[in-house]
Formats: C-alpha cells, sequence, structure tokens
C-alpha cells in the first residue's frame, strides 16, 4: 500500500498540517462523516448516559469527563471476534499495536504514539507492570475474562502516580446481578483455533446483598508461522492459554460494600529463536503467568463523605525454554480515598503506597538480580459541574524510595456553549520512575531519574439524538527519556547501558464520529500524529503517521452484519528510519444472529482480502482468518 503522504504547507503548524494533507480513501470517508456530524466518541465505544471511573478514579458520567475517553463493553468485544486485548484496543481511537507474531507473542500498545511503558494498565483497580521490560504483558491479559475496557488518552499521572504519561486503560472482569445466569461458549477458527468458556454469575441474599461471577477459558491454536525466513524455525508457532476469574461482593448494609476479585492466566506460545540448526531443530517456547489478586471496602459515611479502602497484588512472571530466562514482577498496591461532595463540588484526598519487586535467577550468561522499592503518593483532587462549566484539578506528590520526591499537576476546563456543543481545555505533567533492572541489571544505572512528560490539548464535542463526533488536538513533550546507549560505559558492561538520553514528542489529532440512519450505525476514527524523536528529528519506530478506522452495522431480519476497515500509514521498524514497514488495510466482517432465546451465533472473517503486512519487520501476521463461536446463555 502507499504511504498515503504528500508534502503541505510548511508555514502552518504541525498539528493542521498533518490534518491537510490530501489522503486516500478510506481516510477520505472518515473525514468527512467527521466533519459533517462534528465532532465526538464512537456510538460503539461510549454513549453520554454511561459512567467511567477512570478519568478521575471517582464514577462520574461521560458527559462531564473533560479527559479523552473510549469505553468497550462485553458485546463490542464479543462481536469484534479478537482472541487478544491488543486486537480490540488497535481499533479504537488513538492507538496502535505492534507484535512479533500472533495474539500469543510480545505485542506493544502506542497510545497517542507514546511508548508502551507510558500507559498505566489496571485489572479490576489492581496495577499491572513489569519492572524489567517495563509496561504490562499485553499478550497475557485474558480477554475471555474481560467484560468491560476503559481506555483514557492522555498524562493522568497527577491520579495515578508514576507510569501514566501517554494514558490509563483499565480492564474490568463481570460483576453479578439478578437471577443466577450461567454461560456456555464454544468457537473455532483458523490455524487450528479452539476455544472453550463457561461461567455463572448473578446475587443471592436479602435484595442480591451477595454478588458473585466465576468463569474459566482455554484457547489454543496452532498457529503460523511467524518467522518466515530460511534462518529461522519454519514450524507453526501456536499458543495455549487458560484462565480463570472470580469476582465475589457482599453489600453488608446500604452504605457498606466490600468485594474481593481474583484472575489469574497461563499462556505458553511458540516463537522462533536465533540460531536454528536444520539438522537438530528446538521448539522455542514463551511461558507466562499473570495473577492479580484485589480486596475493597467501600463505605458511605454520610451523604458528603465516602471512602475507599483498597490492598491488591499482581504477579507477572516471563519464561523462556529450551533456552533458559526468567523474570518475575510483584506489585503490591494500597489506596485509601475519600471523597467529599458539596452540591456541585467534589472534593478528593489520597494516600497510595506501591511496592515493587523484581527477581531475575541468573544464568550462565547473565547474573542473579533481586531488587525492590516503594513509592508513597499523596493526592488531592477537586470537581465542579455547574451548568455550562465544568473545572477539573488536581496534584499530586510521590516519593519514591529510591530517587526520592515527584510533584506532578493537571488542570482542565469544559465549556458547554450549546446543549450540542462542548468545549475542553486541560494541562498535566506526568512521569514513569525508572524500572528496577534500568537501575540495577548488569546494564542498569543506579543514577537514572525519571521519564518526565507536559501535555497540553483542546477538544470540542458534539452530541445529539443519534448523532456524536469530536476532535481533540494535543502535545505531549517528553524529556530524560530513557534509552539504551550502546557508546556508553557507565554502568561497567561492554555492551552499554541505559541512560536518559533522549526526548521525544507526542503530536497530532484525534476524528471520532458516529451517527445511525434508522436500522444501520456509523462510526469512524481517524488519527494524524507525529510521533518525533526530538534529537535526531526522526519518526518513532513502528508508529504510523496515520491510521484510522471506518465501521458499519446493519440490523436486518434478526441478524447485526458488520463490516469494518482498519488503515494504517506506513512506519519505520527502526530509530534510524531506515527499515520500512508498509502500509496497510484491513476488511474485517462479522455476522451474529440469535438462533434460540438462548442461544446465539457469531462469525467473523478477519482480513477478508488477504492483506500481507507486517507490525514488526521480519514477523509475520495472520492471513485471512475465519471464526464462528457459540454461546448459550439462558435468558
Amino acid at each position: 500500500m502507499n504511504d498515503l503522504s504528500v508534502s503541505a504547507g510548511a508555514d502552518l503548524p504541525a498539528g493542521v498540517r498533518l490534518a491537510a494533507r490530501p489522503f486516500a480513501f478510506p481516510w477520505a470517508l472518515a473525514a468527512a462523516l467527521a466533519a459533517t456530524q462534528a465532532v465526538a466518541q464512537p456510538a460503539t465505544v461510549a454513549s453520554l448516559g454511561e459512567t467511567v471511573v477512570t478519568a478521575t478514579r471517582v464514577a462520574q458520567p461521560v458527559s462531564e469527563v473533560l479527559s479523552d475517553v473510549s469505553i468497550v463493553d462485553r458485546e463490542t468485544i464479543e462481536r469484534s471476534g479478537a482472541t487478544g486485548v491488543a486486537d480490540v484496543l488497535a481499533r479504537l481511537p488513538g492507538v496502535e499495536i505492534a507484535r512479533n507474531g500472533g495474539v500469543g507473542n510480545t505485542s506493544s500498545v502506542f497510545i497517542r504514539g507514546a511508548e508502551s511503558r507510558f500507559t498505566a494498565v489496571y485489572i479490576d483497580g489492581v496495577r499491572v507492570d513489569s519492572q524489567s521490560t517495563g509496561g504490562a504483558s499485553w499478550e497475557t491479559i485474558p480477554l475471555s475474562q474481560i467484560d468491560r475496557i476503559e481506555v483514557l488518552r492522555g498524562p493522568a499521572a497527577a491520579v495515578y502516580g508514576s507510569d501514566a504519561i501517554g494514558g490509563v486503560i483499565q480492564f474490568f472482569t463481570k460483576r453479578g446481578e439478578g437471577p443466577a445466569r450461567p454461560s456456555v461458549g464454544l468457537g473455532i477458527g483458523s490455524n487450528g483455533l479452539r476455544h472453550a468458556e463457561a461461567g455463572v454469575s448473578g446475587a443471592a441474599g436479602v435484595d442480591g446483598a451477595f454478588d458473585y461471577s466465576l468463569a474459566v477459558a482455554h484457547t489454543e491454536s496452532k498457529g503460523f508461522n511467524v518467522r518466515p525466513d530460511s534462518s529461522y524455525n519454519p514450524d507453526r508457532d501456536g499458543y495455549r492459554s487458560t484462565s480463570a476469574h472470580v469476582r465475589l461482593g457482599l453489600q453488608i448494609n446500604p452504605r457498606q460494600r466490600i468485594e474481593a476479585t481474583v484472575l489469574a492466566n497461563d499462556l505458553n506460545s511458540g516463537y522462533d529463536d536465533f540460531g536454528y540448526s536444520a539438522a537438530a531443530p528446538v521448539d522455542d517456547r514463551n511461558k507466562y503467568s499473570l495473577r492479580t489478586a484485589g480486596l475493597t471496602w467501600s463505605s458511605q459515611w454520610t451523604d458528603v463523605w465516602r471512602t475507599r479502602v483498597s490492598v491488591t497484588e499482581s504477579r507477572s512472571n516471563y519464561e523462556t525454554e529450551p533456552d533458559f530466562y526468567r523474570t518475575e514482577t510483584t506489585l503490591r498496591g494500597y489506596l485509601l480515598q475519600n471523597e467529599f461532595r458539596f452540591g456541585a463540588h467534589l472534593v478528593t484526598a489520597s494516600l497510595e503506597r506501591r511496592e515493587d519487586a523484581l527477581n531475575n535467577p541468573g544464568t550462565d550468561f547473565t547474573p542473579t538480580l533481586a531488587r525492590d522499592r516503594s513509592q508513597d503518593g499523596v493526592a488531592l483532587g477537586y470537581s465542579f459541574v455547574k451548568g455550562p462549566h465544568s473545572v477539573q484539578l488536581h496534584a499530586r506528590h510521590d516519593d519514591d524510595s529510591e530517587f526520592g520526591g515527584k510533584n506532578t499537576g493537571s488542570a482542565g476546563y469544559g465549556f458547554a456553549f450549546t446543549p450540542q456543543w462542548r468545549a475542553t481545555v486541560s494541562a498535566g505533567t506526568a512521569f514513569r520512575a525508572p524500572t528496577l533492572y534500568q537501575r540495577f541489571s548488569e546494564y542498569g544505572v543506579a543514577s537514572l531519574q525519571p521519564e518526565q512528560s507536559r501535555n497540553v490539548e483542546l477538544g470540542l464535542k458534539y452530541s445529539e439524538g443519534a448523532t456524536s463526533a469530536g476532535v481533540t488536538v494535543y502535545r505531549n513533550r517528553l524529556s530524560n527519556l530513557i534509552d539504551f546507549d550502546g557508546g556508553s560505559t557507565a554502568c561497567g558492561s561492554g555492551f552499554g547501558c541505559y541512560a536518559n538520553t533522549a526526548r521525544a514528542q507526542y503530536e497530532g489529532l484525534t476524528f471520532t464520529a458516529a451517527h445511525r440512519i434508522g436500522a444501520v450505525s456509523l462510526r469512524a476514527s481517524a488519527d494524524f500524529q507525529d510521533p518525533r524523536d526530538l534529537d535526531t528529528d526522526k519518526q518513532l519506530a513502528r508508529r504510523a503517521r496515520r491510521h484510522g478506522v471506518l465501521g458499519a452495522d446493519w440490523r436486518v431480519a434478526g441478524w447485526t452484519l458488520g463490516a469494518e476497515l482498519q488503515a494504517s500509514s506506513r512506519r519505520y521498524d527502526d530509530a534510524a528510519n531506515t527499515r520500512v514497514l508498509g502500509g496497510y488495510t484491513l476488511l474485517n466482517l462479522v455476522a451474529s444472529t440469535p438462533l434460540t432465546r438462548d442461544l446465539s451465533l457469531i462469525a467473523r472473517l478477519d482480513n477478508a482480502g488477504d492483506k500481507n503486512y507486517m507490525l514488526a519487520r521480519g514477523y509475520a501476521t495472520a492471513g485471512r482468518s475465519a471464526y464462528l463461536g457459540l454461546k448459550w446463555m439462558p435468558q
């Protein structure tokens, strides 16, 4: 596919130049839809009647949120036919992914072009991260256990502390309600894909005081050869994933609730390592495990004062075989959050502690690494919503046991100048502390400083009836960016060391629109961005300057039929911008219908045009893929 890029007027601001460039279908159609319908979130992702908690850690209606957010519900997840969370996220505004092969292989998620480690990730309020590579292991989060996803685009360190430079993504498992509802799902697909799941959820006791949700799932695929180069093992690199979750809640009285959540996933996937020998072929395997657990107590002390206390823990382990490597990350979190509501005013005050531990058992080539650290944070927030005006202010101080204190803040203002139109403006600072591996491994430098950013953005949103749309313009500048410096000897390694050597800028525009015409729902998003290394003036690796999604759903004769175009302009696989990854357009088709009152069917065809493309140079992606699933859930 062509790059889709042409020159534009150099005298225009960078963000405007990106939007002004002419481009081919489907970009033109997406932009035309955005222009004719004005500007907001896709109807299939969020509606103004919904509430979100990710923007401020306090539940609030979408209509009052000043941040750029998207919501994905369970119906949307199931109709996507996706088997990995990264594939669902890639269909959202402002989100791109890169992956070394198939669903079970190493994945990266870029929000607004920001590094994958710059997204703070939570599962039922439990923080998930790696103190080795930095950032969540996206491939280990089991999509079959996820009931809802909330995505916040833009810095949020003043609310969440370290890591939330590019955004925040929260995954939620199902919460039980009403009578007991069992469910069973089966699916088959291309490349020997097999999927099975079962669960039950509901509520019991007086007024449903005790709610529960339990589910298990198993997915496996024979996969495909992720490294088609003849110097690698030509075997099929499949995967097996077994996951489960339990979520229990007890409403002790009208003002007191306690909730416990547990999630687990074991993933075993194939990859192709260097040094393949046809005479002695080796099946290289990734072995992941993810465990999360959380306990939360909420109390409404008075009509004004509410408290939430939570204790959480996550464990993320990664191991390779037969060439042994293992890394283990444990995160513990403690949160005390108070909310005070006085009419149109909301004040929040929070104390938070995070404890990180990293253990890398030694090998013949690497020494054992076992280190830990802690971060203590205090945060204050203020929100005001009255008439056409909305204000949000946040300030936070974090104290790290290793490098000391860090202050962050954010401020936002929204003005609804008509019932349909609202403009927003916000600014904020954020940071990410160096990982324990970056500071204390054989390549580490103990004096590394936090990566930090400053972000400003403007938004315009429109919503009336079946039409909604939005545009967001942003600029996020980073300093003290940590990179691997092959010429550094600060750590004593002959291969180089980590160093605060780089600066970056993420700048761009995001257009979104949705409209319903009778039984047809339309949605579109288009991103024009310039993720750039400010020191080299090069485009950041594996991120496109233009990408977007155009979709339509049609309800007819008991069926829901859907078509979706995903498109991306070219990217570079390396920081020097010498290895090109070609642009691509993918067509995905889906159909679903209830076969009986309790039994439903979904059929999906991804990459219907069998496009040959890469998300990382040298790594294959799936071609045309079909999926057929049945789900039984008594009504």
